[in-house]
């Protein structure tokens, strides 16, 4: 009995595992899914001759290797002879050497060049002086000097404390004079994480992370000033720079006259960048003012080598441009203009008199979408701007160590990368490398991504994105439209490279049109373009986009908007939310991943870098949560429970107010999960939100 009990069970494992299998084959969204990954699969991996990245040897001479026609091909390129050779893989290997520094001006990151590693004269504790005669320390969170012949020790603070003490002391290069901050410290607000399923237990674990939201109490810092010949502290009037988001300390001049620091004031209206004198007296050596916010994350300060002049990056005429501030008399002079943006600067050469700097828009009065980088060297002296990558695309540059010569790999969504090596001085094409070949996915069915503007709300501000098809496409039939959001006012986020892949690319292959757009209130456009977002987050452009999807309807009107859906992550999480609740009578099918629901339960720095300071209610205004009663349409909320990102209560505060109001919406919560939420398993159950409620509806 005991055998035949054993051959029963098996024959109902196998039988319920058949089921099983063939419940999975005869699902329409798992046939569908599995037609679009075989779709993708035709055409991913048969792009040839993609754009090179050069392993530089010197500065005539590099190697790369490319996926060729039936292998991995390698070259060589001499610039001396102008040829490009084909190698062996032990070639390439002798020309690998570790990447190569470029210095500390590559972004608008806040820092002075080199860090301040690289200032003369920065004084830790028990640092002795630039000419060796003297010492400082932190004792007891104050300032002391100890001279080095006499071993006799001074304390030249008398009130620092454990709350608010001295730090980061800077020796100025003479040695007469230190610099520091006073720092009043805070505890942190924090927020507990609960990860149920841990691995290595049954029981939960909780983790607490620090988190200042929007609204907490910062820490609030003073400048210092100690004159070691004299013994004592110079005073510093510090009130015209309370109420601080943040002040950091910045480097003495050259000739040891004044120090610099820089004040964010708590709001982001007012940023000053300041120098106080050795007599304790301050000035102004910049100023940025908005009504709306100064977005000090694309601020730059470069101390050029005469240590008096200042490259400084403003957005004060509309425009992100280069500014030289005299640090002698304060002067101010703007060295490029235009309606166009400075993105990098790439490299300053003070004894050529030039600067190398990626921009965008530079070419857009010529057609060209204002967002391709391009890259420009800029002549100090006479002002005069040379677009060194002048074709029509988005350019990277790989330079040479002397910066003599670049090679340059352009392209757009809608045009394959062409690979060249230019001349750093003029932009002359000295070599053509190669063109990626696209055939075979051309062959297999790929269609490429189409670059299409139009008007946003003003009526004459164009709007950029991309549309993306399936292959096969039938234009006397309809397709879903779904768009793919971020929104963020921090930068721009629309794909302007080639790519044969996108996270959305399944999507498209099960039969969708994908728009990626970028309206009104995000970066790299003018200023006011980007000022839309202040303290109206909920907008999230959707004038703008709504406008442009229905330029593009009109134009291919096999494009279905009935349906219309969207889905996001992280702040693009919230913006797919937001769609359902303030533009409903456009936007049906919403996924909403990992958002930040309410801006008051979000990390400080970014929220009231947009939002502002003090709170006001304008952010309830702009709240998911406190509008979520205004909900239409089909939502799929995700997020996981160990998000350090975004608070995880914040969306669970949404679907408290969901259910309080009687919505109908579906909720994943993910045990374990951090903000990351890429899995193919996500993917999956996003995908099957949108064939279940536009594709199957």
């Amino acid at each position: 009995m005991k055998k035949y009990g054993i051959i029963l069970s098996i024959l109902l494992l196998t039988a319920s595992s058949v089921t099983v299998v063939k419940a999975q084959q005869e699902d329409p969204f798992e046939q569908l899914y599995k037609q679009a990954t075989d779709n993708v699969y035709k055409y991913l991996y048969k792009d040839k001759y993609g754009p090179v990245t050069p392993q530089w040897r010197g500065t005539d001479a590099f190697c790369y290797q490319t996926t060729g026609k039936d292998s991995t091909e390698y070259y060589k390129v001499d610039l001396k002879t102008l040829t490009k050779t084909q190698v062996s893989r032990d070639t390439l290997d002798a020309f690998r050497t570790p990447e190569r520094q470029r210095g500390g001006w590559g972004g608008f990151g806040g820092g002075y060049a080199g860090g301040f590693g690289g200032f003369p004269g920065r004084a830790e504790t028990g640092t002795r002086s630039p000419d060796g005669n003297w010492e400082c320390l932190i004792r007891d969170n104050n300032i002391w000097v100890r001279n080095i012949e006499s071993r006799e020790l001074t304390q030249l603070s008398f009130d620092g404390n454990e709350q608010d003490g001295y730090q980061q002391p800077f020796w100025s290069p003479d040695s007469k004079y230190i610099s520091a901050l006073r720092k009043q410290e805070h505890k942190q607000r924090q927020i507990l994480l609960r990860e149920s399923r841990p691995d290595d237990q049954v029981q939960p674990k909780y983790r607490w992370i620090d988190y200042d939201k929007p609204g907490d109490p910062l820490p609030q810092a003073v400048p210092a000033l100690f004159d070691v010949t004299a013994l004592k502290q110079v005073p510093i009037d510090a009130t015209p720079w309370q109420n601080q988001y943040d002040l950091t300390l910045g480097r003495w001049s050259p000739d040891s006259r004044f120090f610099t620091f820089e004040y964010n004031q708590r709001g982001h209206q007012l940023y000053q960048f300041v120098a106080i004198s050795t007599d304790g007296t301050a000035r102004i050596l910049a100023e940025e003012k908005s009504e709306t916010f100064v977005n000090y994350n694309d601020l730059y300060r470069h101390w050029m080598d005469d240590g008096r002049h200042i490259l400084w990056v403003s957005e004060r005429d509309d425009w992100r441009h280069l500014y030289m501030i005299d640090a002698a008399d304060g002067s101010i002079r703007q060295l490029t203009k235009g309606s166009w943006n400075v993105r990098e600067i790439q490299r300053i050469d003070e004894e050529q008199g030039y600067i190398l700097f990626y921009a965008n828009g530079y070419r857009a009065s010529k057609g060209e979408d204002p967002y391709n980088k391009h890259l420009l060297r800029l002549d100090i002296k006479s002002g005069k701007v040379t677009d060194l990558t002048p074709d029509d695309g988005n350019h990277q540059v790989h330079p040479n160590r002397d910066w003599t010569a670049f090679v340059d790999n352009w392209s757009r969504p809608d045009k394959t990368y062409e690979s060249v090596v230019r001349s750093a001085t003029d932009g002359k094409v000295l070599l053509r490398l190669q063109q990626q070949d696209i055939t075979g996915m051309l062959d297999a069915g790929y269609i490429l991504p189409e670059v299409f503007h139009a008007k946003g709300r003003d009526g004459k501000t164009d709007i950029w994105g991309n549309i993306y098809r399936p292959m096969n496409l039938d234009p006397s039939k309809k397709y879903p439209v779904v768009e793919y959001i971020y929104s963020g006012p921090h930068d721009s986020f629309v794909t302007k490279d080639f790519s044969t892949y996108e996270r959305f690319s399944h999507l498209v292959e099960m039969g969708f049109i994908v728009v990626t757009i970028d309206g009104m209130g995000t970066d790299n456009r003018s200023k006011s373009f980007q000022d839309v977002a202040y303290r109206n987050l909920k907008d999230a452009g959707f004038p703008d986009r709504i406008l442009w999807i229905k330029a593009a309807q009109k134009k291919y009107p096999y494009m279905d908007t009935s349906n219309m859906g969207i889905y996001g992550y992280s702040a693009g999480g919230q913006n797919a939310l937001s769609a359902l609740l303030f533009f409903n009578d456009f936007y049906k099918v919403s996924v909403a991943l990992c958002g930040c629901h309410d801006n008051r339960m979000d990390k400080i720095w970014w929220n009231e870098q947009w939002m502002g300071w003090p709170i006001g209610p304008w952010y309830s205004e702009n709240s998911n949560v406190d509008n979520a009663w205004r909900m239409e349409g089909k939502l799929l909320l995700i997020n996981g429970e160990m998000d350090d990102n975004v608070d995880p209560a914040s969306t669970l505060q949404v679907v408290s107010e969901l259910v309080k109001h009687n919505k109908d919406f579906e909720q994943l919560y993910l045990p374990g999960h951090t903000h990351d939420l890429g899995s193919e398993y996500l993917k999956k159950r996003t995908f099957r939100f949108f064939y279940r409620n536009c594709l199957n509806y």
